[in-house]
C-alpha cells in the first residue's frame, strides 16, 4: 500500500478524462506524480492493458491541453506490489499557466494543485501567473482568450496595402514564441476587452449630462469611433473680414488626433478600466491610466523624451502610419495652439495623464471680463479700451456683445459706441449721431479697421 494522497501524488482508481486536470495542476504548481491504478487509500489494483491506457494519456494530454505540456510529463508502466500501474511523473512547466483547450484560459479552463486536491483558478490568479512567469510586458504576455478574430485589423492593413498573415503576426509579436496569441494580438482583435467612454456635458462642469457612449472592439475601430463622435460635436465657427470668410473649428483635428492616440498607445493595460474623453463646452479632456512611465516627470516629455510602454503597439501604429515617430505628439498638439491665445493643459498623477484641449472658439473668461461691471460701475474710458481689447482678440463686436461686456443696457451702449459720424452710426447701427464723441479718432480707426 502507498501513502496518502498529498501536495505531490495523486491516485486514479482507473484512466478517466480528469487526469488531464490533475497533470496540469501539478505543472501549474511544484509538480507531482499521479498514479493510475491505485484506490484513494493507497490500495494497489493495478491496471490490465498498461499500454493501452498508456497511449490513452499520451494523446489526451497533447489534445486537451495548451500549451504543450509533453515536455514536462513522463508516462511510464511501473511494477507496485506485483502489479502493473500507470506512473505519470509530472515537472513544474515553464510556460504556465497550462489550461484545457475548449475552456480557454479563464476559471474552469486552469487548474492548479493546492494541498492534496487540484482547484480551479480565479480570473485574478491566472493574471498573476501569467505576469510571474513570463517577465515581460503586458502586451507580450500570453492573452487569455485564445479565441481571437482580426476583421478591422485585416481591413485596416489592407486599406495601407500591408500583409498580415500568420508570419507578419508572429513579427508584429500578436503571437508568441509558443504559438499562441499575446495581449497585444487581444488589443488588436474584435475581443479586445478594454473599452472607452465618452461623456459630452451642457456647461462647463459634470453637472448635466448631454450623451455619453462607451466604444468597444479592437482599439483600431475606438479609435476611429471616438474620431468621429468627436468630429460630430467639434463646431464650426466663421468670422468675417471684409469679403474674406474664415472657418475655424473648435477644436484643432491634429491636436484631437494626437491626443486621441497618445491615450490609446500610452496607456497602462494593466488597468481594467475604460480610457476616458470628457467633452465640455470649453474644453476636451482625454484622461488615460497608467501615468507616465516610471523614470520620467512631467517636464521631460515637454524636452521630446519618449519611453513608449507599449513599444510594440507603437510600432504597429508607425507602420500603419497612424503615428510618426515617440515624442512628437504633444509638440503636435503646442504647434496646434500657436497662435491661440489658450493653450493646452498636460497633467499627471499617479495612475492617470490628462491632456486638456481649449475650445479656441468658446468665450473664454480674462482677467478684463472679470472686471465687475454690473452696474456700470467702470467709468467710459474703461469701457472704451474693454471693448477696443476685445475687438483686438475677437475681429469683430456685436451690441449684445458689448451689452455683456460692460454690463449695460442699449441706451448706455448706443452712448459708448457712437463715433459722432452719422454714417457710420448708421451703417453699424450704433446710435443717432447725436452723441458726443467717446472714442478718439485713432481708437474709431482701428476699430474700423478691425471691424472690417
Amino acid at each position: 500500500m502507498l501513502e496518502f494522497e498529498n501536495q505531490n501524488i495523486e491516485f486514479k482508481q482507473e484512466y478517466v478524462s480528469d487526469i488531464r486536470k490533475e497533470v496540469m495542476g501539478f505543472a501549474n504548481a511544484e509538480g507531482g506524480t499521479v498514479y493510475v491504478g491505485v484506490r484513494k487509500d493507497g490500495s494497489v489494483l493495478g491496471i490490465g492493458d498498461p499500454d493501452g491506457v498508456m497511449l490513452q494519456i499520451v494523446n489526451s494530454l497533447k489534445d486537451s491541453l495548451a500549451p504543450d505540456i509533453m515536455p514536462f510529463v513522463r508516462v511510464n508502466s511501473v511494477e507496485l506490489e506485483e502489479k502493473q500501474v500507470i506512473e505519470i511523473d509530472v515537472k513544474t512547466g515553464t510556460n504556465r499557466p497550462y489550461y484545457l483547450r475548449e475552456k480557454g484560459l479563464k476559471p474552469g479552463g486552469v487548474y492548479v494543485r493546492k494541498g492534496s486536491s487540484t482547484q480551479p483558478m480565479t480570473e485574478e490568479g491566472i493574471r498573476e501567473m501569467i505576469l510571474q512567469n513570463s517577465g515581460r510586458s503586458f502586451e507580450l504576455c500570453r492573452s487569455m482568450n485564445q479565441e481571437l478574430t482580426f476583421h478591422t485589423l485585416k481591413t485596416e492593413m489592407q486599406k495601407r496595402s500591408i500583409e498580415i498573415g500568420p508570419s507578419q503576426m508572429r513579427t508584429l509579436k500578436l503571437i508568441g514564441e509558443d504559438g499562441l496569441y499575446t495581449n497585444l494580438a487581444l488589443l488588436l482583435s474584435d475581443q479586445c476587452e478594454t473599452t472607452m467612454k465618452v461623456a459630452l456635458f451642457q456647461g462647463t462642469d459634470k453637472e448635466l449630462f448631454r450623451d455619453r457612449k462607451e466604444f468597444k472592439g479592437s482599439i483600431l475601430k475606438q479609435l476611429e469611433d471616438v474620431y468621429q463622435f468627436i468630429d460630430l460635436v467639434n463646431k464650426t465657427k466663421a468670422t468675417f473680414s471684409g469679403l474674406d470668410r474664415t472657418d475655424r473649428r473648435d477644436y484643432p483635428e491634429e491636436a484631437v488626433r494626437e491626443a486621441l492616440l497618445n491615450s490609446i498607445v500610452h496607456r497602462d493595460y494593466y488597468f481594467s478600466g475604460s480610457n476616458l474623453v470628457n467633452v465640455y463646452e470649453d474644453r476636451i479632456e482625454f484622461v488615460s491610466l497608467g501615468g507616465l512611465v516610471s523614470g520620467l516627470e512631467l517636464k521631460s516629455i515637454f524636452l521630446g523624451v519618449s519611453q513608449s510602454r507599449n513599444p510594440n503597439l507603437a510600432a504597429i501604429f508607425y507602420r500603419m502610419r497612424l503615428i510618426e515617430s515617440y515624442g512628437t505628439g504633444i509638440g503636435k498638439i503646442e504647434r496646434a495652439y500657436k497662435v491661440c491665445p489658450f493653450k493646452p493643459e498636460f497633467e499627471t498623477a499617479k495612475g492617470v495623464f490628462r491632456v486638456t484641449l481649449p475650445n479656441r472658439n468658446e468665450e473664454q473668461e480674462t482677467d478684463v471680463q472679470k472686471i465687475d461691471c454690473a452696474n456700470n460701475d467702470i467709468s467710459l474710458d474703461e469701457q472704451k479700451n474693454l471693448i477696443i481689447q476685445y475687438v483686438r482678440e475677437n475681429g469683430s463686436i456685436t451690441r449684445k456683445e458689448v451689452e455683456d461686456l460692460i454690463g449695460a443696457g442699449n441706451n448706455t451702449v448706443s452712448i459708448t459706441l457712437n463715433y459722432g459720424d452719422s454714417a457710420y452710426d448708421q451703417e453699424y447701427g450704433m446710435g443717432d449721431g447725436t452723441a458726443a464723441p467717446l472714442l478718439s479718432d485713432e481708437q474709431k480707426e482701428e476699430v474700423r479697421k478691425l471691424d472690417h
